[in-house]
């Protein structure tokens, strides 16, 4: 068969490397992909941005699947035209996605099926910000009500810090359009934790639990990234905890958007906080993340592409998975000055002597190669990701390969999953 998939970052350079595993794909084909998908796909120019280009691409090429990576194409309804021509197509359709398209959205849904979740204000402008937050104590979360690439969070100290950043995102010069409407959120503690199910509009299957590290840096300081790193191990989340989970939000939310007419198919994405009162939900992504997706899917040892079909024709089960025990890193680098402005086009050098290193497979995010040799393109230019049978030795792994890559600017945390290897 013939794959198709969207996007051009880490995430879809990781699908197409598990896409390629199975024995029933012949051919994949990524759109618009990077410098290292180029090495393990057929890449294609196209505008995510406009589903009449992928509409036209896909008619072109007729791929008996496609698999959506980012979120936007999602929200822009992609789904909803290719079911509408008959197309088989891996994601939720654009009502359903309003999960991660809107955060005021999201809120109100867990609101109105009891799905645990922080106390939250929408405002429309600084009037009802200054109203509303008399009703916080601080530390304050600020988020941008649409989509915002990772960027539109922002947690506040004191509540004139978030008046502040309240504003600057309303005026639209943080995020643009994604700005125009703000959620307010008390801050939880505890910690951060990557909950995936894969549904097809009924039942619900769960993945390996990950945690990712979205701070630019070491112990989580400085302005929130798309991501730096992410880890995947069985000690994260056991059993009774993921059970819990599936009965209490997964279920409940696919339920749900079931009751309110919008069938929920594809990747469930709940970003928790795990927190003394207990799991509360942070946000919903539809669809895998980045960089959980590499550490999740190197755990991965059945077929995807039989999962996502299940997940098409209504048949998900929870023996649509099998895990491997291991352990797995991925240790984000970035171009310098991420998450802020930065330069491209730097040369990179020692990827093929990261890749010798046991267990390791570098992922590429922002790359564009060029006669051979591969130049950064992006923010996240690389996720270098390692398989151990312990997180030790995982970490050790993904370290190692990551000191062996060079490009100027480079930089990368030093501490992704130091507070599990503490434990």
């Amino acid at each position: 068969m013939k794959v198709l998939v969207i996007g051009s970052g880490g995430r879809e350079h990781a699908l197409v490397w598990k896409l390629r595993q199975s024995p029933r794909v012949t051919k994949i084909y990524c759109a618009p992909g990077n410098g290292g998908i180029a090495d393990d796909a057929e890449c294609l120019p196209v505008d995510v941005k406009s589903v009449d280009s992928l509409v036209e691409l896909t008619n072109r090429l007729q791929p008996d699947l496609t698999v959506v990576g980012p979120e936007l194409p999602l929200q822009l309804g992609i789904v909803d035209e290719f079911q509408r021509r008959g197309w088989r197509i891996f994601g939720p359709t654009s009502a359903a996605a309003q999960l991660e398209s809107s955060k005021s959205f999201a809120k109100e849904f867990m609101q109105r099926h009891r799905i645990p979740t922080a106390h939250y204000a929408i405002c429309d402008s600084m009037e009802e910000v200054r109203s509303a937050l008399g009703h916080f104590s601080a530390p304050v979360v600020v988020k941008a009500d649409g989509l915002a690439a990772g960027k539109g969070v922002v947690i506040c100290a004191t509540k004139e810090d978030a008046a502040e950043a309240a504003a600057e995102m309303l005026s639209g010069k943080m995020v643009g359009e994604a700005g125009a409407r703000v959620v307010l959120e008390e801050c939880l503690k505890g910690d951060e934790l990557s909950f995936l199910v894969i549904s097809d509009g009924e039942r619900v299957a769960p993945l390996v639990a990950a945690q990712d590290h979205k701070r630019v840096g070491d112990g989580d300081t400085g302005p929130n990234t798309g991501g730096m790193g992410a880890y995947s191990t069985p000690a994260i989340m056991d059993n009774a905890m993921r059970d819990w989970l599936v009965q209490h939000v997964a279920r409940p939310v696919v339920a749900g958007m079931k009751a309110e007419g919008a069938e929920y198919k594809g990747i469930l994405y709940c970003g928790l906080m795990m927190t003394a009162k207990g799991p509360m939900v942070l946000e919903f992504n539809c669809r895998l993340g980045d960089p959980e997706t590499q550490p999740i899917l190197m755990r991965l040892e059945s077929d995807l592409v039989e999962a996502l079909e299940a997940s098409i024709d209504g048949r998900v089960s929870d023996g649509d998975f099998k895990w491997s025990p291991d352990a797995t890193v991925c240790v984000v680098m970035a171009s310098g000055g991420y998450p802020g402005g930065y330069e491209v086009g730097k040369k990179i050098t020692g990827i093929a002597e990261a890749e010798q290193v046991d267990g390791v497979k570098v992922f590429h995010a922002g790359t564009s190669k060029l006669d051979g040799d591969y130049y950064t393109a992006g923010g996240r230019v690389l996720g270098v990701t390692a398989r151990a049978a312990d997180l030790k030795t995982a970490l050790e792994r993904a370290y190692a390969a990551a000191g062996k890559i060079n490009f100027e600017g480079a930089h990368y945390r030093r501490d992704i999953a130091a507070r599990a290897l503490k434990k």
